[in-house]
C-alpha cells in the first residue's frame, strides 16, 4: 500500500478517483441489498398473516397472525394457593448427613415452605351440671339455682346439647344425609352413639323451637312484592301428596298438603296479598286475585318440543321462532318511567295476540294447543316488562324445589303428618339461612337457645 505522505500530487489524484469508483459500486450493491431485504420482509408479513407467498406450496399450513401484546389484566385477587398466616404447628425438616459422602451437616437456611391442612377428629364433651342446694338461715328456705336453656346449652330435658342437635339438623335437613348414615358418621367421627328415635326427636325439637321464625317467614312471603310459587309431588306414608314452595330472593317457605287445589296458595299468601306471583300455567293459581307472571321457561320448552316434533312443517318452526324473538326483544327492553313501561307491555301483548289469534281457532293446526294457552293468559306474559323486579321465569321456585326432589328419590317421602311438618320446617329454615348467606350451624344453635337465629 502506497504511503500517502510521500506520494506525489498525480498519485494522490489517481487514488481518489479509484476510491470514488469503489464507492459508486458499493452504493449500487447496498441499494440492491435493501431492495432484497424489503422484498423478504413483505413476504414474511404475508406468511405471518396466513396469505402465503408465490413460492410456498399449497399444502404448507400458514402461520397464525401476530397479535399485539396486550397489557396484563390486573386482578384484585391472586388465584394461587393461599398460605395461612398463623400455622398451628411448624415442623422443620433437614438432613443430618450428606446423602453422597455421609459427611455430617450442620446449620443451613430455609429453602421452601409447604403447608398441609388437617382436620382433627372432633371429641365429645360430657358436662355434668351439679346443682347445689343451700339453706337460708333468715328465710328458712332452701335456695336452688334456675338452670335454663342458655345455661345448660340443651333444649328441654334432652340428653344431647344444641351443638349435636344443630349438626343433626343441618346434615339431614340441608345436606340430605339419611338418619342411618348420620348415626354411622357420628359413631365413626367422634364416638357418639345415638338412636334413630333420638335423631327424630332432635329434628322435631328444631322445628318446635323455630315455630315463631316460621311464622315470620310466612309473613315475609305475604309482604313480598314478588313471590315465585311451584309445587311437586311428595309421598306421605305411601300416599301421594304435594310439596308447595313460595320463594323470594331472601326467603324459602315450604308447605305439605294432600291436595293440589288453589286453596293452598290462597291459604299461604292470604286474601290480602298485594304482590305479583310468578308461576306456571297450572289452573290452581287462577284462584288468586293478585297479578300473575306466567313462566316463559315452560312456554319456551313447549315451543321447542313443538318445533322438534314437526320438522317437515316449516311454518311451525317460523311461528315458534317469531314468538321466541318476541320474548328476546322483551327482555332487552330498557328501563323507563312507569307509563313508558306500561305502553311497552301493551305493545308486546298486542303483537303476541296477533300471532295466536287465528291459530287458536284452527283445530287441525299443530300450534292450536299452545296458541290457546297463550291466548288464555294473554295479559300475564309480559308483566315483567312493566315491573322490572318481576322475573320472566319461575326458575327461583324450581331451584328451591330441586333439593326436595333429590331427597324424595332417596327416601321416598315421609311417614306421618308430623314428619312432613318437620321436613318442610327444616327446609324453610335452613333454605332461608343458606339463601341469606348465614352460617347454618351457628344460626341453628342460636335458634335453639334464644328462639331466633339472629
Amino acid at each position: 500500500m502506497q504511503d500517502l505522505h510521500t506520494a506525489s500530487r498525480e498519485e494522490l489524484l489517481e487514488i481518489v478517483l479509484q476510491q470514488q469508483e469503489q464507492i459508486k459500486e458499493l452504493l449500487i450493491r447496498v441499494a440492491a441489498l435493501e431492495a432484497r431485504v424489503a422484498e423478504l420482509a413483505e413476504e414474511n408479513r404475508r406468511l405471518r398473516k396466513g396469505g402465503g407467498g408465490k413460492d410456498v406450496p399449497a399444502w404448507v399450513k400458514p402461520n397464525r397472525p401476530v397479535r399485539e401484546k396486550q397489557e396484563r389484566k390486573h386482578r384484585g385477587q391472586a388465584f394461587v394457593r393461599r398460605r395461612e398466616e398463623h400455622p398451628d404447628e411448624i415442623q422443620h425438616h433437614a438432613l443430618e448427613c450428606c446423602p453422597d459422602c455421609g459427611h455430617k451437616l450442620t446449620g443451613g437456611w430455609e429453602h421452601r415452605r409447604r403447608q398441609v391442612i388437617e382436620v382433627l377428629p372432633p371429641r365429645i364433651r360430657v358436662i355434668a351440671h351439679v346443682v347445689t342446694a343451700r339453706w337460708c338461715g333468715v328465710c328458712g328456705k332452701r335456695a336452688l339455682p334456675q338452670l335454663g336453656t342458655e345455661v345448660l346449652g340443651v333444649q328441654g330435658k334432652r340428653r344431647f346439647g344444641v351443638s349435636v342437635q344443630s349438626l343433626v339438623a343441618v346434615l339431614h335437613g340441608r345436606y340430605r344425609v339419611p338418619m342411618k348414615e348420620i348415626r354411622r358418621l357420628l359413631a365413626e367421627l367422634c364416638g357418639l352413639h345415638i338412636s334413630d328415635g333420638e335423631i327424630v326427636a332432635l329434628l322435631d325439637g328444631v322445628v318446635l323451637a323455630g315455630e315463631a321464625e316460621l311464622a315470620r317467614l310466612q309473613e315475609a312471603v305475604r309482604g313480598s312484592p314478588v313471590v315465585c310459587a311451584d309445587e311437586t309431588g311428595w309421598r306421605q306414608d305411601g300416599k301421594n301428596g304435594w310439596l308447595w314452595t313460595f320463594a323470594t330472593p331472601t326467603v324459602r317457605y315450604f308447605q305439605y298438603r294432600k291436595t293440589r287445589s288453589g286453596t293452598v296458595p290462597e291459604e299461604v299468601l292470604g286474601e290480602e296479598f298485594g304482590g305479583i306471583i310468578s308461576c306456571d300455567c297450572y289452573a290452581g293459581y287462577n284462584r288468586l286475585l293478585a297479578d300473575k307472571q306466567r313462566c316463559w321457561a315452560h312456554l319456551l320448552r313447549d315451543l321447542h318440543a313443538l318445533k322438534e316434533s314437526h320438522p317437515d312443517q316449516p311454518e311451525v318452526g317460523a311461528w315458534v321462532q317469531t314468538i321466541q324473538s318476541l320474548y328476546e326483544a322483551a327482555i332487552l327492553v330498557p328501563a323507563g318511567t312507569p307509563p313508558q313501561r306500561r305502553r311497552r307491555r301493551r305493545d308486546f301483548e298486542l303483537r303476541l295476540e296477533q300471532l295466536v289469534l287465528s291459530l287458536s281457532r284452527q283445530k287441525k293446526s299443530p300450534q292450536v294447543v299452545l296458541a290457546q294457552r297463550i291466548r288464555k293468559h294473554l295479559l300475564e306474559w309480559f308483566v315483567f316488562v312493566e315491573h322490572p323486579e318481576v322475573p320472566s321465569t319461575n326458575n327461583l321456585a324450581e331451584r328451591s324445589l330441586r333439593p326436595a326432589v333429590i331427597a324424595r328419590k332417596i327416601s321416598g317421602g315421609t311417614r306421618s303428618d308430623k314428619g312432613s311438618h318437620t321436613k318442610t320446617g327444616l327446609m324453610s329454615l335452613l333454605g332461608t339461612w343458606a339463601m341469606r348467606g348465614e352460617p347454618l350451624l351457628p344460626a341453628c344453635q342460636r335458634l335453639l337457645l334464644t328462639g331466633s337465629p339472629a
